[in-house]
């Protein structure tokens, strides 16, 4: 029990047992000089580049996945509309003026060859004719007169005739097309314009990830931020790990998702994102972290994809922003810097320092060996050891005072009795 207690005393103390005010000063690694860096021994940079994690998710929320052999096609065109708006902007630029393009050429060319039929072309000077289109002399003069019609420009200088029943089936025809042809391409133009994926690039996310005690707790912790004024409604935050497994069958599954709690249940991640947060993780029992200490953290291949989603407030649209945390981005023993302030009347948010951490003293073992010291030293892991070790000094004074007074009614009996037999 001794013994436990001792260990369980060096692993939350540290190296220091006097450190009890951690120094809110970040800790920046100096940027060394290309000279100093080409100087460092080759194996330390070996060790640091040989286990590359390839991510899953980029920093910027991209997904790095990519879709080959995909042989049905025709399933993007069931669904034209959704393809288009994920086109990027050249492309569907360039079929917005395509599409436009190729329908006045096309009923262009059926109103030149209903004039050319009728004969219009060769009775352009004599004024007893009664041509289809009025001013209609060409394969010009026809694709201006298309352009008019679709959208409903109206010159007045080529007019249609009643005389010509074609051509009014024809200008019913392309009125309809065209409207249809306005709502499909502008739809789809308000779509993308509209699409809430900028707004996600003011949502932002910390460098790091930081693994440090709260309220006595192994706790995995990030912080996210909104740089607009207008907040994002109804916003949560999701957390997934991201890491290849193997099932007792021997099946390998690689990339497989676990659930990372962030107060699902406690509904503590249902955010009100005004100010800076920082989302907290607890490593128990349940997390996927029970079981990593420090030494093992930087073996381990995994990724941390969190998920922040909420509404627009000014379009009501569903926005998501994602990030993701690889083991060389996670810092054990850190915390980060406070970013929120009192001012007069108002508080403000240091955005500069988001990103900062600073140290704090942080037990290097992994939140199970944590567990089991605690419940071999019968200590709570909330409980300060110093005043742990004051309590049991406190007992075996008490005993050592009781002790005493037993010792001394014991020699005052034996005092009374010898009086009383000298009498």
């Amino acid at each position: 029990m001794v013994k436990a207690r001792l260990s369980f005393t060096n692993v939350l103390e540290g190296d220091s047992m006097d450190q009890d005010v951690e120094s809110p000063v970040a800790i920046h690694q100096p940027k060394l000089p290309k000279q100093a860096r080409d100087d460092l021994p080759r194996h330390i940079s070996r060790d640091r580049t040989k286990r590359k994690i390839q991510r899953y998710v980029r920093k910027d929320g991209k997904c790095n996945v990519h879709h080959g052999n995909v042989r049905e096609t025709y399933r993007y065109l069931t669904d034209i509309f959704t393809t288009l708006v994920d086109l990027k902007w050249r492309f569907n630029l360039l079929i917005f003026v395509m599409v436009y393009t190729v329908t006045w050429l096309f009923f262009g060319m059926i109103w030149w060859l209903i004039a050319y039929i009728r004969g219009d072309m060769d009775h352009i000077e004599d004024p007893s004719w009664t041509p289809c289109v009025t001013n209609l002399n060409g394969f010009v003069s026809a694709f201006l007169f298309s352009i008019e019609t679709e959208t409903t420009i109206g010159y007045g200088y080529r007019v249609i005739t009643d005389k010509c029943p074609e051509g009014i089936i024809l200008l019913l025809i392309q009125s309809v097309l065209g409207s249809i042809v306005n709502a499909f391409m502008v739809g789809c133009m308000f779509v993308k314009i509209s699409q809430p994926k900028k707004r996600a690039e003011t949502l932002v996310f910390s460098t790091h990830a930081v693994i440090s005690m709260r309220d006595g707790k192994l706790c995995l912790m990030f912080r996210v931020g909104d740089l607009r004024n207008s907040h994002i409604v109804e916003a949560s935050i999701r957390a997934k790990l991201i890491k290849s497994k193997q099932t007792s069958e021997g099946e390998f599954i690689p990339l497989n998702q676990t659930d990372i709690n962030v107060g699902y249940y406690t509904g503590d991640d249902r955010l009100f994102l005004v100010s800076p947060l920082i989302i907290s993780h607890e490593i128990n029992q349940q997390s996927p972290f029970w079981e990593i200490s420090k030494a093992q953290l930087p073996k381990e291949e995994l990724e941390i994809v969190v998920i922040l989603e909420g509404m627009v407030e000014a379009t009501g649209m569903t926005c998501q922003a994602r990030s993701s945390y690889i083991t060389s981005e996670i810092l054990w023993g850190y915390r980060f810097t406070p970013v929120l302030t009192l001012e007069d009347g108002f508080y403000e948010v240091d955005y500069n320092s988001f990103h900062e951490t600073y140290e704090t003293s942080t037990p290097s073992l992994s939140a199970k060996e944590l567990a089991e010291l605690a419940s071999r030293a019968e200590l709570p892991l909330s409980w300060s050891v110093s005043s742990k070790l004051n309590q049991h000094a406190e007992l075996e004074t008490e005993e050592e005072e009781k002790n005493l007074e037993e010792q001394t009614e014991r020699n005052g009996d034996v005092a009374n009795l010898e009086n009383e037999s000298k009498v």
